[in-house]
């Protein structure tokens, strides 16, 4: 009878162990978009400051030197817009600087959250 129970909670362990959990939005910023982009308000790296991103228009962070196509696509970046604009900046925003997106859905849902989260 030991050994049935030993092996039910072997696999469920396995199992278990086999599911990731989903990405942290913080972890996914640091590793993909930090590069690029930082939290302060203040400019400093090569794409705009995110703090504050969620709500906002786009192309109005003080301080950055937008693309013109971004300045005036009159988007406001509601998180289906960011997740769009991440997805594939160059075929959201003909013209815009940000070269790279993100494919993955899951990523771009845990980034967008954490950006959410920021305060200005």
């Amino acid at each position: 009878m030991k050994f049935p129970l030993m092996l039910a909670a072997g696999l469920s362990a396995l199992a278990t162990s086999a599911v990731a959990a989903p990405p942290s939005g913080q972890a996914v910023f640091e590793q993909r978009c930090s590069v690029c982009h930082s939290l302060q308000p203040a400019p400093g790296k090569m794409g705009p400051p995110l703090a504050g991103v969620a709500g906002r228009k786009a192309g109005t962070a003080p301080g950055y030197a937008y693309s013109n196509a971004l300045k005036t696509s009159n988007i406001t970046w509601t998180p289906d817009q960011l997740d769009a604009f991440i997805k594939a900046p160059g075929k959201t925003v003909p013209g815009t600087k940000m070269l790279l997106g993100a494919p993955d859905a899951e990523q771009r849902a845990a980034v967008i959250q954490y950006l959410s989260s920021l305060k200005k």
